[in-house]
């Protein structure tokens, strides 16, 4: 049996080809090498989730939220389990998800509008109500029925029809701000694609190849790779690298205690994990 397919994923809810969906590819060489392989891009949900059903077997680690803040889902009196609760968010509109999650909002204090998972805070990741700047919301609207369709397993969430596909909730900029602190290091707007950003990606880019970071995992590019993840002023291509990176720590840990994949033994399960936080 050929092994699993190794990714990450950068994702976006409305790609375009301006703003692919884009896949970094990886093998294990040795136990702390990571081979960059390939960069795929998707510009429609459509390829995206067709290309997640056409792969036979698969291990990947996707930048979007996997579940929602408890707190939130209890006080809209929304399904507790998590499939029941998928159902019912994939049945809303965009526009309703938009309305009620600003309601919920405006009732609330000044510096506490927003509910969060327990893994935002280890993690520093923005809570999965956020619908702009990212709309996090939205990616979880438009990613986790992919997913689901494919058959594949969400550890510690959801048992899929096909084993032999893994689904984890990775972030990049978790991996990102061990290495460079809080220097921005992409943007999608040209006018901020600055020299100063270009640096924090090299110094990004070296750290990775140097394997300083905590997972214990080296980078292994060619020089054609390392020129067009540093040319990526966006930031997609680079984010899907750090997303197989913990991909790949994750594989290593597939029978750890628990859920496996390194996830704690114990985790909310409607909330979800972000791996390596």
């Amino acid at each position: 049996m050929r092994p699993a397919l190794l990714f990450g994923c950068d994702f976006s809810c409305a790609p375009t080809s301006r703003k692919p969906i884009v896949i970094a590819t990886g093998r294990t060489s040795q136990t702390d090498e990571l081979v960059l392989t390939g960069l795929q891009r998707f510009t429609t949900l459509d390829a995206w989730a067709d290309w997640l059903q056409s792969e036979h077997a698969w291990i990947g680690g996707f930048d979007f939220p996997f579940g929602l803040p408890r707190e939130l889902v209890e006080h809209l009196d929304w399904p507790r389990e998590w499939n029941a609760l998928m159902d019912h968010y994939a049945s809303l509109s965009r526009a309703e998800i938009r309305s009620t999650f600003a309601d919920f909002c405006a009732a609330r204090p000044v510096g506490g509008k927003f509910a969060h998972r327990a893994t935002d805070a280890p993690a520093g990741s923005s809570t999965s109500m956020k619908w702009v700047n990212p709309p996090v919301a939205f990616m979880l609207h438009a990613g986790v029925p992919p997913l689901l369709a494919a058959g594949a397993s969400l550890p510690g969430l959801h048992v899929g029809s096909n084993n032999n596909r893994v689904a984890l909730e990775a972030y990049p900029g978790l991996l990102a701000r061990e290495l460079i602190g809080r220097r921005s290091y992409k943007s999608d707007e040209t006018v901020k694609q600055t020299p100063e950003r270009l640096a924090a990606r090299t110094s990004l880019v070296a750290a990775l190849e140097a394997g300083t970071t905590r997972l214990g995992i080296r980078l292994v590019l060619t020089d054609a790779q390392r020129a067009e993840l540093l040319g990526d002023a966006r930031g997609d291509h680079v984010d899907a690298v750090l997303c197989l990176l913990q991909a790949g720590w994750s594989a290593q840990r597939a029978s750890t205690p628990g859920p496996g994949f390194g996830l704690p033994e114990r985790f909310d399960s409607i909330e979800g994990w972000i791996v390596t936080a």
